[in-house]
C-alpha cells in the first residue's frame, strides 16, 4: 500500500513562474550553471547551484554555498515570488516535449515505503552525490527537486485528471527548450480523497529518475526522526517531494555508448570480432536508430553497421537480458576489457536526447566507435525493480525533465 500524500505548496506566483521553473541542478556543470543563472538572476538554478553566486574560488561544497542556498529560497517567499498555498492540495503536472505530453501527479511520498521496498529502486547512489543534496535539504529545510516515479496506471486517478485538466492552468508557459510546462491544483476534498485512496491500492511504485535526490531526502527524513524521538509519522520530514507518471505515458530514451579506442585491434580486426558474436549487416554512410529490442547499430570507420543479437542469445534474466547487458558482457568486456564502464575513462555515455548526430561528432572528433542502443522499455525497469535488481549504469534517459522551483515541500509546514 502506498502513503502518496498531498501538501502545501511553496510554489512561484503565477507570473513569475516561467522565470524561475529550472531544470535539474545535475544537468549541469559549474560553468554551465553560472552562465545559465547569469542568463536569467530569476532561475531556480541559482538556489540549485548556490556557488553560482560566489566567485570560482570558494568550493562548490562550501558551507556558506548552503546557507546561501536557504536565504535566497526563503527571501524569495518573503517577497512574493513564491507563495505557500493555504491548505494540503495535489498537483497536476504535465510537459509536452514534440507534441507529445505527460501527465503526473505532484505529491509527498513516504520514506517508509522507500525504505520497506513499496518505493522500488533501479539504480545504485553514491555517497558523495547525496551528500551534496542531503546538505541542501538540510540547510534549506525544503526539498526543491522532485523525484520522478512511475506506477502502473490508475483509472482511478486518470478518470480524476482528465476531470481537472478541463479546468483553468495555474502555470502555462513555455521554456527555452520547447517544453510546454501546464499545471493545475488539486484542492476538492473529494478529488483529493479518490487520489490518496487510489494510490493506497497500489502495492509498488518505481523510481524512474532522481534516485539521488530520493536517497537523500530520506537520509535527511531520518536524521530528523533522530532529532526528534518523538516523531509520529505525520510529520512533513517523513515525506519527499514526487511528481507520480503512469507507466503507459512515459517514454525512456536511449542511452548510447561511445569508446575512445579499440583495445589495439584494427577496424578491420574489431568488425571481425563484432562479427563473430552478433549478425552484422551491411554497412552505410547513413545513420540509422535499431528499430527494436536486441539491435544496435554501430559507428565504425564512417560507416554505420546494424547488429542485432542472436537467436538464442539473449539471457532471459531480467537485468543480463538488457541490451546494454548484452552488449557490456559480449563486447565491450570481453573484447574491448572495458570491465566496469562505470569507472573506466575509456568508455562514456550519451543520452539519446542529443540524437545519432552527437555519436557522428564524438567519432569525428576521436572516438573509435559509437553504439545506438534501442531504448530500455518501462516494463523491464519494472521488472528488474520487482526482481530487487539493479540496472548497468545509464540504462535509461527520460525526457522531457521535471522542472526544479516549480514546487516546493517545506519540511516543518
Amino acid at each position: 500500500m502506498a502513503v502518496v500524500r498531498s501538501f502545501r505548496a511553496i510554489r512561484p506566483s503565477r507570473e513569475k513562474a516561467g522565470k524561475i521553473a529550472a531544470l535539474p541542478y545535475d544537468v549541469y556543470d559549474r560553468a554551465e550553471a553560472k552562465e545559465e543563472v547569469r542568463k536569467n538572476p530569476e532561475s531556480f538554478l541559482r538556489i540549485d547551484r548556490a556557488e553560482t553566486q560566489f566567485g570560482d574560488d570558494v568550493d562548490t561544497y562550501d558551507p556558506r554555498v548552503y546557507q546561501k542556498a536557504h536565504d535566497m529560497l526563503w527571501e524569495m517567499v518573503e517577497d512574493g515570488s513564491f507563495v505557500t498555498e493555504e491548505k494540503p492540495c495535489y498537483y497536476i503536472y504535465e510537459l509536452t516535449m514534440d507534441g507529445r505530453a505527460q501527465t503526473g501527479i505532484v505529491a509527498c511520498a513516504s520514506i517508509d515505503d522507500y525504505e520497506n521496498g513499496v518505493i522500488k529502486k533501479h539504480e545504485n547512489t553514491r555517497a558523495e552525490k547525496e551528500a551534496d543534496r542531503i546538505r541542501h535539504v538540510d540547510a534549506c529545510n525544503a526539498q526543491t527537486g522532485p523525484i520522478f516515479l512511475a506506477y502502473r496506471s490508475n483509472r482511478v486517478i486518470n478518470e480524476i485528471v482528465a476531470q481537472v485538466k478541463k479546468e483553468e492552468p495555474l502555470y502555462d508557459f513555455t521554456a527555452e527548450d520547447g517544453v510546454r510546462h501546464r499545471a493545475w491544483t488539486v484542492s476538492d476534498e473529494g478529488r483529493i480523497g479518490a487520489i490518496r485512496d487510489a494510490f493506497a491500492g497500489i502495492g509498488e511504485i518505481y523510481i524512474a529518475d532522481g534516485h539521488h535526490r530520493a536517497a537523500s531526502a530520506v537520509r535527511v527524513g531520518q536524521k530528523r526522526r533522530a532529532a526528534h524521538p518523538g516523531y509520529t509519522g505525520e510529520e512533513e520530514f517523513n515525506f519527499f517531494l514526487s511528481v507520480l507518471f503512469p507507466d503507459e505515458e512515459l517514454m525512456v530514451m536511449d542511452y548510447n555508448r561511445v569508446v575512445k579506442d579499440l583495445n589495439g585491434l584494427t577496424e578491420e580486426e574489431f568488425l571481425e570480432k563484432v562479427s563473430e558474436i552478433f549478425d552484422v549487416g551491411e554497412g552505410s554512410t547513413q545513420a540509422a536508430k535499431p528499430e527494436r529490442k536486441g539491435c544496435f547499430s554501430m559507428r565504425l570507420g564512417g560507416k554505420w553497421y546494424p547488429c542485432a543479437v542472436r537467436k538464442g542469445d539473449a539471457p532471459s534474466d531480467p537485468v543480463r537480458g538488457l541490451d546494454v547487458s548484452v552488449l557490456q558482457d559480449k563486447l565491450l568486456g570481453p573484447v574491448l576489457g572495458i570491465l566496469d564502464p562505470k569507472t573506466d575513462s575509456r568508455i562514456d555515455f550519451v543520452g539519446g536526447i542529443r540524437g545519432l548526430g552527437e555519436l557522428e561528432r564524438r567519432c569525428q572528433e576521436g572516438c573509435a566507435a559509437a553504439f545506438a542502443m534501442y531504448p530500455t522499455s518501462m516494463r523491464e525497469l519494472f521488472a528488474v525493480a520487482d526482481a530487487g535488481r539493479l540496472m548497468p549504469p545509464k540504462s535509461t534517459w527520460f525526457e522531457p525533465k521535471l522542472r526544479s522551483g516549480l514546487f516546493i515541500h517545506a519540511l516543518d509546514s
